[in-house]
C-alpha cells in the first residue's frame, strides 16, 4: 500500500487523504466533508481563501491561470486551459484566478501581464509562463517543468 496524498477539495477546500494508486489510475475519490468529486476535469476558480489549501498544503502540483474577464487573449486561452485540465488531472490541479476580483493574489505574485500561468509545488513557484498557449503547449510545458 502506498502513502496517501493530501488533496484539497475543489468545492470546499477541505484537505483529504487520497490513496496514491487510486489517483494514478485516474480521477476519483470524493471529499470526506462535502462529498464533491476531488477531480472533475475542469479548472477550479480560486480566491484568497482557497489558494492556501490548493497551493501550499496539497501534494498535487497546482497550475494557476491568472486572467481577467475583459482580456481578449485570456478569453482565447480559456477553452485551451479547460482542455488541458481534462488531460492533466489528477497529476496536476488546474485553477483560475480572476485578477480583477483577487487583486491581493495578483499583487503577491507580481502579475504584470495576463494571461500568466504559474506552476506551484508545495507553495513554491517552480515556473511561470505568460501569453496564450494551446492545450498541447500547456501540457508540454507542465510535463517538461515537472520532469515527466
Amino acid at each position: 500500500m502506498t502513502d496517501p496524498l493530501i488533496v484539497a477539495c475543489p468545492s470546499c477546500n477541505t484537505l483529504n487523504r487520497a490513496p496514491r494508486d487510486k489517483l494514478a489510475a485516474g480521477p476519483g475519490g470524493k471529499c470526506g466533508n462535502c462529498g464533491a468529486p476531488l477531480f472533475d476535469g475542469h479548472p477550479v476558480a480560486l480566491g484568497a481563501a482557497g489558494f492556501g489549501p490548493h497551493a501550499i498544503k496539497s501534494d498535487i502540483p497546482l497550475l494557476v491561470d491568472f486572467w481577467a474577464p475583459w482580456c481578449g487573449p485570456c478569453k482565447a486561452m480559456a477553452p485551451q486551459f479547460e482542455k488541458a485540465a481534462g488531460r492533466l488531472e489528477p497529476a496536476v490541479r488546474l485553477a483560475k484566478v480572476n485578477t480583477d476580483e483577487e487583486q491581493e493574489l495578483a499583487g503577491r505574485f507580481a502579475i504584470r501581464g495576463i494571461p500568466t500561468m504559474i506552476l506551484f509545488r508545495h507553495g513554491r513557484e517552480i515556473a511561470r509562463q505568460s501569453g496564450v498557449m494551446d492545450a498541447n503547449a500547456i501540457e508540454s510545458w507542465v510535463g517538461r517543468t515537472l520532469g515527466g
